[in-house]
């Protein structure tokens, strides 16, 4: 499905954007090995985060989330209790990299899985530092989830160690394992990257400290002469004291860089996008924005639960090309296709070209892919749609008349927040492992059938002119098949031969 929208000739206002999305994963986690409570305001209630949330809901501790609201019952330091069972993480790579240097140092052992796509992300460069730390961190999946980690045999212990990608992620797991180390533990990087775990563990008490180092890369011995590399480290001293705090998260960068680049390049634009976080090491947008011709003011400057923040007033402007690299691609690593748009528009390249090569993108295989239309029935290959989430955005893709195909290997996804989101579904057919319970959850009437030629069977004589039978299964694919690309591909043959 395509939407297009005639461009307004104004574009003015005020708005605000949801709430940063790596400060509401640590917001939970910090706050729930806190003492105390630690009171959340503009939480990010997205999928990734939610896994978070139940990630710690399963180790003991209460956490009362109502929207952007959460409150965090932290039992402290020493106070998660042993999982019940394996702790999914969705498709949450940050839940899983922080969450496993936790874990690292708990006295339990525990299991991390989550969905298809993120069981073919790498995890080596967790496992690889962890261990020097002596914990007992394993994968059967070649690097990749599930993974399982046990008691450290004795303990962990404090290194320093020096990674070889500048990584949020690898960082954070490496400084929150070192919260249980026996000495203080340092990682040094080659470039800075994302700090929110430096400044929100040093508001709940922690003992962080950060710095610039120098490698050389020669040994001329006239120093003023010698070349080398900037390093960047930080440091955390184990066994803290943390204790609850109230956060206030602001906007996210990310959601606000459609805006600013829509303010830019729109001919009659001025646009004030409130509460945004601007922290150095993601804000890179407005570097480059800046430096493009951009007309930018950053009002009402602050600094808010240990961020900065701003009021980004975004204004049209002619805009120019220019170079970006080094250091500077970190901060905004996420923001690249909409610096792209503001690219071809610096370039004079007309909205009906731009509009054109989107067109002539036939998108991703496997989400929300078109298949072909038979009878005026329309089918849709989402077999990607491997968690809730992905389910929710593929239905909030149509309006009407869906035949929803769910099913696969069973993960126990609670289906509470789809179930608000099925007003385009006349019905549901479940199939797999999984298909009777994810179906049952869902509706009071499914059709529950035993593959999923079956189900495209079944769709077929449900069907009318105007609908749409879409797979998106909900959960992984490793009942029947080997992977969400085989189970697509096989629901593409199917149709294709009707």
């Amino acid at each position: 499905m395509s939407l297009r929208f005639d461009a307004p000739k104004r574009l003015r206002g005020e708005i605000t954007v949801p709430g940063d999305k790596s400060i509401s994963h640590r917001g939970v986690m910090f706050g729930s090995i806190a003492d105390g409570l630690t009171e959340l305001t503009g939480f990010l209630p997205g999928a990734d985060c939610v896994s978070t949330i139940n990630c710690f809901r399963r180790m003991g501790i209460e956490i009362e989330h109502d929207g952007s609201d959460v409150l965090v019952h932290g039992r402290g330091l020493h106070g998660l209790t042993a999982p019940a069972d394996t702790l999914d993480a969705g498709n949450s790579g940050t839940t899983t990299r922080l969450i496993s240097g936790i874990l690292s140092g708990q006295n339990f052992p525990s299991e991390i899985s989550g969905d298809e796509s993120l069981s073919s992300r790498p995890m080596k460069r967790i496992i690889e530092p962890l261990s020097k730390m002596g914990a007992e961190i394993s994968s059967t999946n070649n690097g990749c989830l599930p993974l399982s980690i046990k008691p450290a045999a004795g303990g962990l212990h404090g290194i320093t160690y020096n990674s070889p990608v500048a990584s949020a992620q690898v960082k954070s797991c490496v400084l929150l394992a070192g919260l249980y180390a026996d000495s203080p533990t340092t990682v040094i990087e080659p470039a800075l990257s994302r700090d929110h775990t430096e400044r929100m563990l040093r508001g709940f008490g922690a003992d962080v400290e950060t710095g610039l180092g120098f490698v050389p890369t020669d040994n001329d011995s006239d120093l003023s002469k010698v070349s080398g590399t900037t390093t960047f480290s930080a440091t955390i001293k184990p066994e803290p004291r943390l204790t609850g705090q109230r956060i206030k998260i602001p906007g996210d960068i990310s959601s606000a860089a459609y805006f600013i680049a829509a303010g830019l390049i729109h001919p009659d634009a001025e646009l004030l996008i409130k509460n945004v976080g601007i922290n150095p090491t993601r804000a890179g947008i407005i570097k480059v924005a800046m430096e493009m011709g951009g007309d930018i003011t950053l009002e009402n400057r602050r600094t808010v639960s240990g961020e900065d923040v701003a009021d980004i007033l975004v204004c049209s402007s002619d805009l120019r090309g220019i170079e970006i690299g080094g250091d500077t691609i970190p901060t905004l690593i996420d923001e690249i296709p909409m610096i792209a748009v503001m690219a071809a528009k610096a370039l004079s390249i007309s909205n009906e070209d731009i509009i054109e090569t989107i067109d002539a993108f036939k998108g991703v295989e496997h989400r929300i892919e078109f298949v072909r239309e038979l009878n005026g029935v329309k089918y849709y290959n989402d077999s990607k749609g491997t968690n809730t989430d992905a389910t929710i955005t593929a239905l909030d893709s149509f309006e009407k008349n869906v035949i929803l195909l769910v099913g696969g290997y069973e993960k126990g996804l609670d289906m509470s927040e789809m179930r608000k989101h099925l007003g385009c579904v006349k019905k549901i057919i479940g199939y797999g492992a999984a298909g009777y319970r994810i179906s049952h959850d869902l509706v009071n009437d499914p059709i529950v059938v035993t593959d999923l030629n079956e189900a495209v069977q079944e769709a077929v004589l449900l069907s009318k002119p105007g609908d749409i039978v879409l797979l998106s299964p909900t959960t992984s694919s490793f009942d029947q098949y080997s992977g969400y690309e085989e189970r697509g591909r096989h629901f593409k043959e199917i149709v294709n031969a009707l």
